[in-house]
């Protein structure tokens, strides 16, 4: 069949970047054959196969540490005496390569990931947490910022979520959840869920959202998750809805016997699909965390966040294609939040940094001792670092002698599994992890790498609420960190 890419907001299902449409346009000029066209196109699907690093992963599992953990006092620990951490240094499997003492576990698996030591932006007006949050998220800046650097809220208006671009993409290839985000929503103050949606690809590309009630304070409101906690998506119809108790019923007393009544009936695709999920068992067998043994559920932590972790690599396992764990805490809050403008020893000492440490350790571990590491990209990291002088305001908040502000002009981030080397650090922070020193990172690039190891071109259009082409991200791979 033949597809005019950009014809009435349609594209292919590989899509098509800005640069065939380029090809395209000017091919009539060159007097090129469509037979040409269709040549230079397989070329260009050739060399991108041929990448280093592309399509290596079948899916990902981004851990967001929303808020903006600070750099200096997690894994990029500096001697200077103006900034340096209150906590300890101490050597990690890795030659050259140092965390502080807050990091014991994940010290012990430097060797199965890439430490990015010089991810940075220069922010657009006041860098507070929503409009940083969006442009993680999306790979693109919001038109709107209020004065205190907030955002409106969610609107179809919106530039998509990386995972609804994945998905859309390269959805699963069995019946399961394609995209899953837990275990609570990205939010700072009242503004809930901007850059966590679809946005303008539709809502039949929102994540499947799991937030437990009290997500952020109870550390066992993963147990209250339950089969019945699944639930169809809106675009399916009342009509399709109903009885689903009895559905549920029927699925729980006979499934051969559901499987062979609905094998007669052209079901259409959301039904199907939605159907298919239920029936084939695969999203109840992964909710389940006590299938783990008690050892390993231990490692991951018996806390919401160490539990979403267990519970992401069980989905990928089943077969989801994108799993984002949001730290389960507001990002302007108090407590085991890392926006620590106030009481930063305690509270990263004895709250954050130990739920941070084993999860993100026991994840890696556990993943690639299943053989799953090398298939599923595992990719950790904030909106932003903190300030590397303590108790200066750099964001228009107050902070304490021993807090930090945000800092977007130089932060870490650790990456492991799908198309990524191992043990090693790419980038360099200077002396005072206020500025990349070596090979900057932007979010874009951090993004767009996302995108190539999953196999797709980060210079794919997609179609806006206006019809405008949109390239998924402006940015190029970093394929320093690919093997």
């Amino acid at each position: 069949m033949l597809v005019i890419p950009g014809f009435s907001g349609k594209d292919t299902c590989d899509g098509v970047t800005r640069r065939e449409l380029l090809r395209i346009g000017g091919s009539a000029i060159l007097g090129l054959s469509l037979a040409d066209l269709f040549r230079g196109e397989a070329q260009a699907r050739k060399k991108d196969e041929q990448a280093i690093g592309f399509g290596k992963a079948k899916s990902i599992i981004l851990i967001y540490l929303q808020g903006g953990p600070s750099h200096i006092d997690l894994w990029d620990p500096k001697e200077e005496t103006k900034v340096a951490s209150i906590f300890k240094t101490i050597n990690t499997k890795t030659s050259g390569l140092q965390f502080t003492e807050l990091m014991p576990k994940l010290a012990q698996v430097t060797d199965k990931v890439t430490m990015i030591r010089s991810m940075s932006y220069t922010p657009v007006g006041l860098f507070n947490h929503t409009a940083a949050i969006y442009q993680m998220m999306t790979g693109y800046t919001a038109d709107k910022v209020s004065p205190s650097g907030q955002l409106e809220p969610p609107t179809p208006k919106d530039f998509p979520n990386f995972g609804s671009n994945i998905i859309k993409f390269k959805p699963p290839t069995v019946p399961m959840l394609p995209f899953v985000m837990l275990p609570r929503p990205l939010q700072e103050s009242n503004v809930i869920g901007k850059g966590g949606t679809a946005g303008f690809l539709g809502r039949a590309y929102d994540p499947y959202t799991l937030y437990p009630d009290n997500a952020d304070n109870d550390n066992k409101a993963m147990d209250k998750i339950r089969v019945e906690d699944l639930k169809l998506r809106d675009e399916v119809t009342p009509r399709r809805m109903t009885r689903r108790e009895k559905l549920r019923n029927t699925i729980n007393e006979g499934m051969p016997a559901l499987e062979k009544a609905t094998a007669k009936y052209d079901l259409d695709e959301y039904y199907g699909k939605a159907l298919g999920l239920v029936v084939s068992g695969r999203a109840r067998k992964a909710f389940d965390l006590d299938a783990e043994k008690k050892e390993l559920r231990e490692k991951y932590g018996d806390n919401t966040f160490g539990k979403s972790l267990l519970l992401a690599r069980r989905l990928v396992e089943a077969g989801t294609r994108v799993v984002e764990v949001n730290w389960p805490k507001v990002a302007n809050s108090d407590n085991h939040s890392w926006d620590v403008h106030i009481g930063l020893p305690e509270r990263m000492k004895k709250q954050s940094a130990p739920m941070l440490d084993a999860g993100l350790s026991a994840l890696i571990a556990d993943l690639d001792d299943r053989g799953l590491l090398s298939e599923t990209l595992v990719v950790c990291v904030g909106e932003f670092g903190r300030s590397p002088q303590r108790g200066v305001s750099t964001s228009g908040n107050g902070n304490s002698a021993d807090g930090r502000d945000h800092w977007p002009y130089c932060f870490t981030a650790c990456v492991a599994g799908g198309g990524v080397k191992k043990n090693f650090v790419y980038g360099k922070s200077d002396k005072t992890a206020s500025a990349p020193a070596e090979n900057p990172v932007h979010p874009r690039e951090l993004l767009a790498t996302m995108y190539h190891c999953m196999g797709i071109n980060p210079a794919t259009l997609v179609y806006n609420h206006l019809n405008q082409p949109r390239e998924l991200v402006q940015g190029e791979p970093v394929t320093g960190i690919l093997s």
